[in-house]
């Protein structure tokens, strides 16, 4: 016959706090994963934003290049030329530095006219954006889009009320976004 040794506490009892610990690691693992879902919109909202912002400033510099080529108007041949103009006796820069696409893993989709200059980009991703709506007036047709890659930075819309960009010294701050 085999000895049992006792412990003082009924049979029927102890589980319970075993399956209150695995009730509570549920429940903890849940809230995790609901915050990381919100931390991911969150990321990727921050992205768009820079996605709009980076767009509107190649969008402005393409516009700049093209309006400023002596003798007949131009567009760059790569994105270097807008960072150093050489066609000029003094370099122009019609943009601060080249930008990674932040959506697209860094390579933009150029769109080029047709003799091989660059009028405009767009991201590679073809993600569905999750901005859908209350874009600034010159990307008002982003409104709806199914994919990143149809957001067209085009040098026409740089500016749709058809003045030429800040006045000479100051600076054109990004609108603020609605989600």
């Amino acid at each position: 016959m085999a000895a049992s040794i006792p412990s003082g506490k009924p049979a029927a009892q102890g589980g319970f706090t075993y399956l209150g610990v695995l009730l509570l690691i549920m429940v903890m693992g849940m809230g995790l994963a609901s915050a990381g879902e919100m931390w991911a919109t969150a990321s990727r909202r921050d992205r768009e934003r820079q996605l709009l912002w980076v767009g509107t400033q190649y969008a402005q510099a393409l516009r700049s290049y093209y309006r400023s080529s002596p003798g007949v108007a131009q567009y760059p041949k790569e994105l270097a030329d807008l960072l150093q103009d050489e066609r000029f006796p003094n370099p122009k820069h019609h943009l601060r530095q080249l930008y990674p696409d932040p959506i697209g893993g860094g390579e933009w989709a150029l769109m080029r006219g047709f003799d091989g200059r660059i009028t405009g980009l767009s991201s590679a991703s073809t993600e569905k954006p999750l901005k859908q709506a209350n874009f600034p007036s010159q990307w008002s047709d982003f409104n709806g889009m199914a994919s990143y890659k149809d957001w067209q930075f085009v040098a026409e819309k740089a500016f749709l009320d058809g003045s030429s960009g800040p006045a000479k010294g100051q600076s054109k701050a990004p609108q603020a976004l609605q989600p």
